[in-house]
């Protein structure tokens, strides 16, 4: 992952630059030629880059159009995932899946707030509640979600179960393909956030599925 990047510096070259009084290496050059590595994704090798490839490699603070449209598309998909959960507390029979409910809406409503006032520092059209979602990897359908309002006890939990794990996996899909495009590091540091929660929640979820 670009945010990841590690500098190959010479050992030999920093202990040798190096004099009788002091201990603290040289800091590195801007225009060094050493190598770059960029980590692969799990699986996959690392790729050394040139200089010029690391330069850009970096994630600025300057939002591109992917940035934008990930923030007002994640907007959307965390209120589904909120409304989701709020109906766990009087309908759903395991505890477990009460609690997995709590920390979900926990850890999604301050990220709506957080990617909102971004959105308002960037001057950027915030959806509103009623928002268009077709297309939008994992989000349920207005259907679902109405059987999901009418469901109790373990039909409610083995049908938000599979509509959670399937509302998460577009979760990580989208900041998958924000990592890929997008140039600003405080939402590269959001997508990053949700993929690693978000994979984790799956697993639990799963287990749940298990054991109905």
């Amino acid at each position: 992952m670009r945010a990841a990047l590690v500098v190959i510096v010479g050992l030999i070259a920093a202990l040798t630059g190096c004099t009788a009084g002091s201990t603290t290496p040289p800091a590195p050059r801007a225009d060094s030629t050493a190598p770059v590595l960029a980590p692969g994704r799990p699986g996959e090798q690392a790729r050394t880059l040139s200089p010029g490839e690391a330069a850009t490699a970096v994630p600025s603070g300057t939002p591109n159009a992917a940035d934008v449209k990930y923030v007002q598309d994640m907007v959307v998909h965390h209120r589904q995932a909120v409304d989701m959960a709020l109906l766990a507390p009087n309908r759903a029979e395991s505890a477990k899946l009460k609690a997995l409910a709590d920390r979900i809406k926990a850890a999604q409503g301050p990220e709506i707030a957080f990617m909102t006032t971004w959105l308002h520092e960037q001057e950027q059209k915030v959806p509103d509640h009623h928002a268009s979602h077709e297309n939008m990897p994992g989000m349920a359908s207005p259907e679902q979600m109405d059987a999901l309002k009418a469901a109790k006890g373990k039909d409610f939990d083995r049908q938000f179960l599979q509509l959670m794990i399937n509302h998460h996996l577009g979760a990580i899909k989208m900041s998958e393909e924000v990592l890929t495009n997008g140039t600003h590091i405080r939402i590269e540091e959001l997508a990053g956030d949700v993929s690693v929660t978000q994979a984790a929640e799956i697993r639990r979820m799963r287990e749940m599925q298990a054991a109905l």
